[in-house]
Parts: structure tokens; C-alpha cells; sequence
């Protein structure tokens, strides 16, 4: 039987096809942690818009442990995946061992953090009277769960690294499932609300930190994680943390256009406004799943190619990304161009952020097909080890456009909250195009120089 972790044999749409399938259901599940969250809560009778506002504003504070979780958790996986393409298994051990380390290091300190500076953070991003308290609530207990869920999902990719992708989706499947269960009995039956919401995340993601640590230590696992003899080694991790900072910035920058935002249409719009923010982050979410699945299962097969001397498959890669990404993207422009109220309708029953919600919708997806030529240059540059490369793409599309867009787009255009909204689809085409193209560029560069034993 053909070693299925072997990503030199077999053909790559189908290796692709393999791995994305498992891993699309894996971060769609994921994504359901905190979205079912959101659907539950915007139903709440009386209460639901502020509820849906508050937990909305605690999502960028969130989005900071996503981000020192990207760093180690994606930043070590293509490293492990190359020193397992070059036989280097004792390697790729290691790499692993000093990004647990980290995760469960940084855990502790953001949890600390997080604690010490949340309230007035969210005062700062948009928070209102009304909407403070449900905010502060859910951190208050979601702060409690960080290092779980940095172990869950900072080290699924080493599950998926090795070629057990449905593992991967199992760490995930499991978790979810409980946290979709007990959110409406701690929500509604407990009439614990917000709280409640919260609680119910922290235990599914407890149980899916044991799962993914249990299967890394078992013996099913081709590299397994293990403490025995441990000693941080600086070097790796720094390593680790040169390739990670691309998904970290990415993350950052994320919530901070996600501050920026809720804090403009605060000024601009009123609750409502901000509300309508949260169900259209909450939808892409939802349909940004598929993306992150062709990308996560074509990535580690880029990077096993590449430390393999295989460039010929690198290249087939990359182009499969491309199509399979720019039709997907396709299919989700569709979606939100003709169906914007039943998507907004998951979220909310409130007819002032519905209507809100209809508006922001088509103009912030209203050119998201160009996010295809940045999701598949900036996974490629990752892939390859191309940290710099990577970390400024990133940081061009939403530090370097996005934030001055929301900024400069609301009053010199006199476009008032559509300025808000407009900022995505600008950095979108210009961004996305910009990648690319330097990707494709870069990459024809670099494996020129490749030895090709293919």
C-alpha cells in the first residue's frame, strides 16, 4: 500500500482532492466553535442584537490568539513538512516538539494579558453602554480556554503534515459537535446567555486539545510529538516564528480592521451598523472554508515536493490551487450577490440589522473573486518558505490598503458607512493581483535553480 504522507507519488489533483476534502469539513467544523455562537445569540428575544454586537466586538481581541497560534502552529508546519520530504524525521520531531512548547507558553501569557487589558480594549473598539456588557462577559470565560485551543488547532496541521487528514478532521468533528449541543442548553435552557455561549466553547475546546495531543503521542503517528530529553531550542523556533509571522501579521492586521471598523461605524452608524459587521465576518467565516481547505491540503504538498527536489509537481500545484480556488470564488461571489438575505437571516431576526446587513454585504463581496489570486499566492510563498515575501503581501493588503481605505473612504467620498465596507473590495483587486503576479514571478525564479531528480 502507498505511504499516503509520501506527497512525491500519485497524482496532485487527486493528493489535493484527498487532503482538502477532509480538511474543508475540518475548518468548517472549526468555524462553527464561535459562528454557532453568533446564530444562537442574534436570536436571543429582546437582546439579541446587543448580545450579537458585544460577542462581535470580543471576535478581534480572539483573533490575537489566532495569531501567536498562526505563529507557531502554521509557521512550523511547512518546516516539518520539508524535513520530512528530506528524511529528516528526527528534525521534524524536533520542530514540533518546540512549537507545542511555545503554544502552551503563549496560552498561559495571553490568557494574563487578555485578563488586564480587555475592557478597556473594548471601550476603545466601538463598545457602547449596551453592548459592554455582553462583550466583557464572553471574555471573561472564553479567556479561560486559550491554551486548549492553541494546542487543538496550532497543532492539527502536524496531523495533516504527515497525511491524516481525516485525523485532522476528526480533532475538529469532535469538538464542535459537543459545543453545538450545549450552546443551546447554556444559553437558553440555563438561561446562562453570552456566558453561557462561552462555557460551551471552552469545553469543546478542551476535548479537542486531548484528542489532537493523544493522536501525536500514539503510535499511528509517523512523528510523534514527545517531551522526553525536551530542551527549548531557540534556534528552530525562531525558525518557526520567521515563517509564522506571515499568518501572524495576517491575523493581526485582521483584528485590527476589525477594531477600526466596529469603531467607525460606532461613530458612523450606530449598533446596528457594527452588528451588521459582525453576521458579514461571520459569513465569510463560514464560506472562506473552502478556501482555507484547498490551501491547507495543497500547501504541505507543495512544501514535501519542494524539500523532495520534485519541481515539476510544485509547479502542477500551484496551478491546481489557482483553478480550484478561482472557482470556488466564483461560486461564493454568486452566493452573496443574489442571495445576501438568507445568509444575513442565520444571524439575526432584528429588521434593522437586516437591513443593514443586505446593504454591507454586496458592496463587501462585491469583488472577493480577486481574494482567490491572494489566498494562492500568499499560501504558495508560505509553502515555499518564502517568509518575507509572504509577511509583506500580508501586511500590504490590509495594514497598507485597508485601513487607510476605512479611514480616508467614509469621509472624502462622502460615502458615510458604505465607505466602511467599500475598503474590502478595493484591497481586494489590488492586493490580490499584486501577489500573484510577484508569486508567480518569484517561484519561476526559484525553481529555476532547483535540481530537478523528478
Amino acid at each position: 500500500m502507498a505511504d499516503k504522507s509520501d506527497f512525491t507519488k500519485g497524482s496532485i489533483p487527486q493528493n489535493i482532492v484527498r487532503m482538502a476534502i477532509p480538511m474543508t469539513i475540518a475548518v468548517l467544523v472549526n468555524a462553527l466553535y464561535n459562528i454557532v455562537d453568533r446564530m444562537y445569540l442574534g436570536h436571543i428575544p429582546g437582546a439579541g442584537a446587543f448580545a450579537l454586537t458585544g460577542v462581535g466586538l470580543a471576535f478581534p481581541i480572539i483573533t490575537i490568539i489566532t495569531a501567536f497560534q498562526n505563529l507557531f502552529g502554521n509557521g512550523g508546519a511547512p518546516l516539518f513538512a520539508m524535513a520530512r520530504g528530506e528524511g529528516e524525521d528526527d528534525l521534524a520531531a524536533r520542530y514540533m516538539s518546540n512549537v507545542a512548547f511555545m503554544l502552551i507558553f503563549m496560552g498561559i501569557v495571553l490568557t494574563a494579558v487578555g485578563f488586564l487589558v480587555k475592557k478597556d480594549v473594548l471601550w476603545l473598539i466601538g463598545a457602547s453602554k449596551s453592548t459592554f456588557i455582553y462583550a466583557d462577559q464572553y471574555l471573561d470565560v472564553y479567556l479561560l480556554g486559550t491554551v486548549f485551543v492553541m494546542l487543538s488547532v496550532g497543532l492539527n496541521p502536524y496531523i495533516n503534515a504527515q497525511g491524516f487528514a481525516k485525523t485532522g478532521m476528526l480533532t475538529v468533528l469532535i469538538g464542535a459537535f459537543i459545543n453545538i449541543v450545549l450552546d443551546p442548553v447554556f444559553i437558553f435552557i440555563l438561561n446562562m446567555g453570552v456566558r453561557g455561549a462561552a462555557i460551551a466553547t471552552v469545553i469543546s475546546q478542551m476535548i479537542s486539545a486531548v484528542w489532537v495531543v493523544a493522536f501525536l503521542v500514539g503510535k499511528k503517528t509517523p512523528v510523534r510529538l514527545s517531551f522526553r530529553g525536551f530542551k527549548p531550542d531557540l534556534k528552530l523556533i525562531g525558525r518557526v516564528a520567521g515563517l509564522g509571522v506571515t499568518d501572524f501579521c495576517f491575523a493581526v492586521t485582521n483584528s485590527a480592521v476589525a477594531m477600526i471598523c466596529n469603531a467607525r461605524l460606532q461613530v458612523l452608524g450606530g449598533d446596528a451598523w457594527v452588528a451588521s459587521m459582525t453576521v458579514i465576518t461571520s459569513i465569510r467565516e463560514i464560506l472562506l472554508t473552502v478556501q482555507h481547505g484547498i490551501t491547507n491540503a495543497t500547501k504541505p504538498i507543495i512544501s514535501y515536493n519542494y524539500g523532495a527536489r520534485r519541481s515539476d509537481r510544485v509547479r502542477t500545484a500551484i496551478n491546481w490551487m489557482t483553478w480550484l480556488l478561482l472557482i470556488y470564488f466564483i461560486l461564493f461571489w454568486l452566493l452573496m450577490m443574489i442571495f445576501p438575505g438568507f445568509f444575513a437571516s442565520l444571524f439575526t431576526s432584528d429588521s434593522e440589522v437586516y437591513r443593514c446587513c443586505i446593504t454591507g454585504i454586496r458592496v463587501f463581496y462585491c469583488l472577493q473573486i480577486f481574494m482567490a489570486f491572494q489566498a494562492t499566492g500568499q499560501s504558495t510563498f508560505t509553502a515555499l518558505g518564502m517568509a518575507k515575501h509572504a509577511l509583506f503581501f500580508s501586511l500590504f493588503r490590509k495594514a497598507i490598503l485597508v485601513i487607510p481605505l476605512v479611514l480616508i473612504l467614509p469621509s472624502v467620498l462622502n460615502l458615510g458607512v458604505l465607505g466602511v465596507f467599500a475598503a474590502e473590495p478595493v484591497s481586494d483587486v489590488i492586493g490580490g493581483l499584486s501577489c500573484y503576479i510577484t508569486m508567480r514571478l518569484s517561484v519561476k525564479k526559484r525553481l529555476k535553480r532547483l535540481p530537478d531528480i523528478g
